[in-house]
């Protein structure tokens, strides 16, 4: 080929790369052990999060803290990744964070959160040594709406690792967002609520999320709030249970 012919070549556009595929790019030993660009994280949540990448939730972190997988990342002010025990044997997934959460960094920290630490204490539950605390999705929605599946999808990678990781006897999946962005499950939570399911090989139990019980305050029996104590009840019969066959 002649000189001419390649100066038009070099001139031609190159061909558009959709994604790139970081995990692939970075050869999957450098990846699991953490040795990958977080700059670079794709800004496309097509891009799956393959299982086994994160060595530790310290890296997952990190790289949450600056990841583009989806439109959420735009209006955040923090991401809001968990809070609570690593190696706790209860895993609490909600939906996504509200205002407070998205101002503080944590999850749970607003109202709700602020029941959900009663109704735990309440069965002897300590959510800085029992409880591992995170969400479907990492940055908070705007006004607080529900999580589009996009969303979701783009995040479910980080979730997944961080149940690998922490590897809780016991998952609870506060609301209907949480049961199904997990689990596919599309039936409705108050159906569903109080009953152990399994996913994965894991025991999980859906739950009200505590902002239902917030708009529903009566204690009277058949009321969210009397189920979630009964629910809350046998979670820790479970988790006794788990422990005392160790």
């Amino acid at each position: 080929m002649g000189s001419n012919a390649c100066i038009v070549l070099s001139l031609l556009p190159l061909p558009m790369i959709d994604q790139i595929d970081l995990f692939a790019a970075a050869g999957a030993a450098e990846a699991a052990a953490g040795n990958f660009d977080v700059e670079a994280i794709p800004t496309s949540g097509s891009v799956p999060i393959p299982p086994g990448i994160y060595s530790d939730l310290d890296t997952l972190t990190r790289h949450c803290n600056n990841c583009q997988r989806c439109g959420l990342a735009a209006g955040r002010t923090n991401v809001v990744v968990s809070r609570g025990n690593p190696q706790a044997p209860i895993m609490i997934v909600g939906e996504g964070p509200g205002q407070q959460e998205d101002e503080q960094g944590l999850p749970f920290v607003g109202k709700s959160g602020q029941l959900l630490e009663k109704i735990l204490a309440a069965v002897r539950l300590d959510t800085e040594q029992d409880v591992y605390i995170c969400n479907v999705v990492k940055c908070r929605p705007p006004n607080n709406r529900t999580p589009v599946a996009d969303e979701t999808a783009a995040c479910k990678g980080y979730l997944l690792e961080q149940i690998r990781l922490v590897d809780p006897k016991i998952i609870l999946l506060t609301g209907a967002t949480a049961m199904k962005g997990l689990t596919g499950e599309k039936r409705g939570i108050t159906k569903i609520r109080g009953q152990w399911i399994e996913w994965e090989g894991r025991l999980c139990m859906p739950i009200l999320h505590p902002a239902y019980l917030l708009r529903n305050p009566s204690r009277d029996k058949g009321s969210p709030k009397w189920l979630m104590w009964q629910d809350i009840q046998t979670v820790k019969a479970k988790l006794d249970e788990i422990k005392a066959a160790q």
